[in-house]
């Protein structure tokens, strides 16, 4: 039986750079879609959960997959094809933009950075290479070549001393026990105000929602849990992170699995989610806490999911206040967990589901959360 695809392991700048477009939503639809399709990969997703996350067909999915393993991030830009043929040479470009990505500094210039006209000037005196180009001409061939003028960021590494070691059991429970694996994390600070998004509206006429200046609803934050095999996302909105809170989480994916036999749950490394009452209560009952290493996050499959949570119910939003809100967060998770799949087979899993358990949903701080109902 051939593997299933997958994206290879990430680096912690490529599980960042795509957590940070996924969540923030900033860049344009391809790369966002893209990005989207490799995180959730990344977070073990399999392609058919992919595909319908994304909205995209299940060879899109594959493609992008199988890019990214051979060049890396920039499968996020379609390279599109035509045009008249390139007055420079292949060779010459590339010195053109390994130039561009030099310090001047390192090349014996007195400035930290280029500008187009100080770049363009320095590749017309270099000795044994002509390069004759124009400014604009200069400005697209970086562009093409996916160089961009941006602004200078930091960035972490994970000095987590068990980080292979906690991926490598990540990557064992979703391969061998997907059933019976889950996800869990805080999703905000989600704060009442209005949010601007993107909507259907008349060229030039866009929908305008209110500002805000006094904001003193406070903040609340969304506990989720998401089911790899089930493909279902759960959660409820809870004024801060704690240990009672992350333990009501952890209780309801015990709930989704009544009969006792071991679940795997995968969360980062809060101090409120790995304290000794947490650790006491699940080796009780026969739950397994899997942590992502530090700063590693995008391991945890639940991150890929948070995206289409922010883009379809916080932005382009006026909540009055978190009760209307949190009630559209729940609408968004009751469709979004209905229309997870194509209906057929979902109905038809649901319906074994619910013979095999004898309940429809969890119980989950005494509120009744269905599934997918």
């Amino acid at each position: 039986m051939a593997e299933p695809v997958r994206v290879r392991r990430l680096t912690d700048q490529e599980g960042q750079q795509l957590q940070r477009m996924v969540r923030r939503g900033s860049t344009n639809t391809v790369r966002y879609r893209r990005a989207m399709m490799l995180l959730a990969s990344a977070g073990g997703n399999r392609v058919p959960v992919i595909a319908q996350l994304v909205q995209a067909d299940e060879d899109t999915v594959r493609d992008v997959i199988h890019r990214f393993n051979e060049i890396g991030l920039a499968c996020l830009d379609p390279q599109w094809a035509g045009g008249r043929p390139r007055l420079l040479s292949p060779d010459d470009e590339d010195f053109v933009v390994k130039t561009a990505t030099t310090r001047p500094a390192k090349l014996g210039q007195p400035f930290t950075r280029w500008s187009i006209r100080k770049l363009l000037a320095y590749l017309r005196r270099v000795h044994g290479r002509v390069i004759r180009v124009g400014r604009e001409a200069l400005r697209c061939l970086l562009a093409r070549r996916g160089v961009t003028f941006q602004r200078t960021k930091t960035w972490k590494e994970s000095t987590d001393p068990d980080y292979d070691t906690k991926l490598d059991r990540i990557e064992h429970v979703l391969d061998r026990f997907p059933d019976r694996t889950f996800a869990f994390d805080e999703f905000g600070p989600l704060g009442i105000r209005p949010t601007a998004g993107s909507c259907w509206a008349e060229q030039s006429k866009p929908d305008r929602l209110p500002a805000t200046y006094k904001r003193t609803h406070g903040v609340t934050y969304f506990h989720g849990c998401y089911s790899v095999g089930d493909d279902t996302l759960w959660g409820v909105n809870r004024r801060r992170k704690g240990t009672t809170n992350t333990l009501a989480a952890l209780k309801s994916i015990r709930a989704a699995r009544p009969d006792g036999a071991p679940v795997y749950v995968i969360l980062d490394n809060l101090s409120a989610h790995n304290g000794k009452k947490i650790r006491r209560w699940a080796a009780d009952h026969n739950v397994h806490l899997c942590f992502t290493p530090t700063n590693t996050s995008w391991a945890n499959p639940i991150e890929a999911h948070f995206g289409p949570l922010r883009q379809f119910t916080l932005a382009n939003s006026n909540h009055s206040n978190h009760t209307v809100q949190t009630r559209a967060l729940h609408r968004y998770l009751r469709w979004r967990n209905a229309n997870a799949r194509h209906p057929d087979v979902l109905d038809a899993q649901r319906r074994e589901r619910a013979r095999v358990r004898g309940e429809k949903g969890v119980r989950w701080g005494g509120r009744r959360l269905t599934e997918a109902a």
